[in-house]
C-alpha cells in the first residue's frame, strides 16, 4: 500500500485512516481511544480477543527505519485488565499517543508492518 519512504512522511492520521477503512469494510469493530497528534504521534494498538486476553503492540522503526511493530507488555497477551492498566499509564505518560482498539478472536494485527523482536 505505502512503500518506506512515504511511511517517513505520511502523517499519522492519514495512515490511520488509510489502515482502518478496510477493516471497515470487512466489518471489523475498531475504537480509537485516544487521538494522538495528527502528523507524528505513536500507535498503541490493542487486539482484544473478546475473552478477557488482549495483545497490546507499539509501532516503531526497525535499525532501518521500517515502520513495524513490538510488543508493549514484552508479553504475548496479558489480562484485559492489564492491558487497560498499561494504556491508561501511557496516555498519562505521553498526550501525543493514539490508542486503538480493534476488536479479533485470534489477535491478529490487521496494520502493514512485520513484528520486530526486542
Amino acid at each position: 500500500m505505502f512503500d518506506e519512504d512515504t511511511n517517513a512522511r505520511l502523517p499519522v492520521h492519514l495512515w490511520i485512516d488509510a489502515q482502518l477503512r478496510p477493516l471497515a469494510d470487512r466489518g471489523i469493530y475498531y475504537y480509537i481511544q485516544q487521538r494522538g497528534e495528527r502528523n507524528s504521534g505513536i500507535i498503541l494498538l490493542k487486539l482484544n480477543g473478546l475473552e478477557g486476553r488482549c495483545r497490546l503492540l507499539v509501532q516503531q522503526r526497525d535499525f532501518d527505519g521500517v515502520l513495524g511493530w513490538m510488543s508493549a507488555t514484552g508479553q504475548e497477551e496479558v489480562e484485559e485488565k492489564d492491558a487497560d492498566a498499561y494504556i491508561q499509564r501511557s496516555m498519562t505518560r505521553d498526550p501525543d499517543l493514539w490508542v486503538i482498539e480493534i476488536e479479533d478472536r485470534a489477535m491478529d494485527n490487521p496494520f502493514e508492518g512485520r513484528m520486530i523482536e526486542d
